[in-house]
């Protein structure tokens, strides 16, 4: 094997968006280096189940369903 082929694998420290803090292996910068998270387990949609609704952004569903609405019969 080549010499020197992986990156420094080390500890660092991980901030929730609460405050709450823990400690992980990563390649993350250097060793002891501190991770801020801007969206994590707890405040993500994808995990808290909220916003399940489609948001029509930029009119696109609203112009799909008029160029198509002769195709649906009723």
């Amino acid at each position: 094997m080549k010499a020197d082929t992986h990156p420094d694998y080390h500890f660092i420290t991980v901030v929730m968006t609460d405050g709450t803090t823990y400690q992980t292996r990563s390649t993350y910068q250097s060793e002891g280096a501190t991770l801020n998270l801007d969206i994590d387990p707890s405040t993500h949609p994808a995990w808290t189940g909220g916003n399940q609704h489609l948001m029509d952004r930029g009119g696109r569903v609203s112009r799909f369903n008029s160029k198509f609405a002769g195709f649906i019969k009723k």
